[in-house]
């Protein structure tokens, strides 16, 4: 399976090195950053980054809040959209779409792709249909990103194993070489998505962490301005930093089996589409 890494959007916070450890200015660069795998079956998208919507039409699709915060770039020809069209396919040829979860920047790209099936963990979609309260959580999701999905998929927990972590095989319409990870922690139905190509296996971690250093093998390390927002947006502490700890296990005990990246490091990214080349 041949794998494209996307940047379905850019944030651009103000403090520059303070978010994301490397910028001069006073502006940071923080990547959306998607998956678009070639199968024998289609295409499929693992998250999706801002949508067409989002860019045309921000307010109301997207808080007051997070535009302000992120200082959110919308470029039409960074939509999973326009990238899946400038690879010389049709939005129909994407059939499925896998979720790490349903926060506004990963998730704002689904009604791009009316054709494809959508897969997420249970308590994520639980999560962000059911239970929007609070300061956050009624802005982190946003139902209208969503409310024209008519094929979902929701799983729960399997039980079975990968390298160590509990896995979600058998997603439905997928081959078994793409597997959904529980991460909770960020979210309560936060998952990785593993996809095993040619090279060994390529974990997208999602929101799991958010900084390279962080998965450091001597101690954890982040931006300010990272640690704040992770610090802001988690539901649950004590999971994510265990969650981390084990995804800093498995960095390190099988580097040459797996390689990890996550949603928002731009230097991760850019390694990733280097790799790909």
């Amino acid at each position: 399976m041949r794998v494209h890494y996307l940047r379905c959007g850019t944030d651009c916070p103000f403090g520059g090195a303070f978010f994301d450890g490397f910028s001069k200015g006073p502006f940071g660069l923080i990547p959306c950053a998607a998956q678009l795998v070639e199968t024998n079956d289609g295409l499929v998208l693992i998250d999706t980054g801002y949508g067409t919507e989002d860019v045309r039409h921000p307010h109301p699709r997207l808080s007051k809040f997070f535009r302000a915060l992120l200082n959110i770039r919308f470029r039409e020809e960074e939509t999973a959209l326009h990238q899946v069209k400038a690879l010389g396919y049709s939005p129909a040829d994407v059939r499925h779409i896998v979720l790490t979860h349903l926060d506004f920047d990963h998730a704002g790209g689904l009604e791009d792709f009316p054709h494809a099936r959508v897969h997420v963990m249970e308590a994520e979609r639980d999560a962000a249909e059911r239970k929007r309260q609070g300061f956050i959580a009624r802005r982190r999701y946003r139902p209208a990103q969503w409310n024209e999905v008519r094929d979902w998929r929701t799983y729960a927990g399997s039980g079975e194993t990968w390298f160590g972590f509990e896995r979600v095989r058998a997603l439905d319409g997928l081959p078994p070489e793409i597997l959904m990870v529980p991460l909770p922690g960020h979210t309560w139905g936060h998952a990785g998505i593993a996809v095993q190509t040619g090279d060994g296996w390529v974990l997208n971690a999602g929101d799991a962490y958010f900084y390279r250093r962080e998965l450091d093998a001597d101690r954890r390390r982040c931006t300010p301005g990272l640690r704040f927002y992770q610090t802001m947006m988690e539901v649950d502490r004590k999971q994510r930093f265990h969650n981390q700890e084990r995804l800093r296990d498995l960095k390190h005990g099988h580097a040459g089996e797996v390689t990890i990246f996550c949603s928002h490091d731009e230097k991760e990214l850019e390694v990733m589409q280097r790799r790909a080349l």
